[in-house]
């Protein structure tokens, strides 16, 4: 082997330490991010906005793989989890979504049943009563005679809501007119689901059909709802 073949070879096992030097390098910073980053998981981030209270749907999420490290312990990494509930406040498209943005849809309880009434918009229940809330049921009735009077009372305390549908355009009754008939006008109700007892079903169903207007009054969190006795029932004349 002459000089300048002994020259190529120091060459060649030089170059072979460098590329295995570079490659022992490669694999060091390979390690070293796998070490900081981790394995990868799965998340969910929302495809849409998602107004509060409204059950959560496969559809309305987009799966992404993040790695588990960057992940909060509250992260959802499965469907399964949101399958039966609603979001808990407003859900913005783009975010990643959380356990605690969640809750379990209002079921009924033993000896509960539910029922729905529509509720008259203009009364300011449309967006203020949600799943979960407590309310008062007020209804008022005309007088049957000229010996009576008209009056409001309650007819359900403490009723849990379970469900809160849409603004639905309805008829609606309205006053007198100058021929002594009533003119009817359109307007907008939104549709309420009570989780009642069979008495407390049965005043609701009363009050919806019999009553000049029905009413919802929330009841503030923590608040016992408790009314009393002489505040159930309401005549314009105890104010005389």
């Amino acid at each position: 082997m002459n000089s300048r073949q002994r020259r190529g070879v120091i060459l060649l096992v030089v170059s072979a330490l460098c590329a295995l030097g570079a490659f022992a390098g490669v694999l060091s910073v390979i390690r070293d991010v796998n070490s900081k980053v981790g394995p990868e998981v799965a998340a969910y981030r929302l495809k849409q906005d998602v107004a509060p209270y409204k059950e959560l749907t496969d559809d309305q999420f987009e799966k992404v793989e993040m790695p588990e490290r960057w992940l909060s312990d509250t992260a959802v990494t499965s469907l399964r989890q949101v399958r039966g509930k609603i979001a808990v406040t407003q859900l913005k498209k783009g975010s990643l979504l959380q356990t605690d943005m969640i809750v379990a849809r209002p079921q009924l309880k033993a000896g509960q049943q539910e029922i729905a009434i529509m509720i008259d918009a203009e009364t300011g229940v449309a967006g203020k009563i949600d799943p979960g809330a407590k309310v008062h049921i007020y209804a008022t009735f005309k007088a049957e005679n000229d010996t009576e009077h008209d009056r409001s009372q309650v007819i359900v305390e403490n009723a849990e809501v379970i469900d809160v549908g849409k603004l639905t355009p309805i008829d609606q009754q309205g006053a007198n007119n100058s021929s002594g008939s009533s003119a009817r006008r359109q307007g907008e109700a939104v549709p309420i689901t009570f989780a009642l007892g069979a008495a407390d079903a049965q005043r609701v169903a009363y009050a919806e059909s019999f009553a000049t207007h029905v009413r919802l009054a929330l009841v503030a969190p923590g608040d016992d709802g408790t009314i009393a006795p002489g505040d159930r029932s309401y005549t314009l004349d105890e104010d005389k």
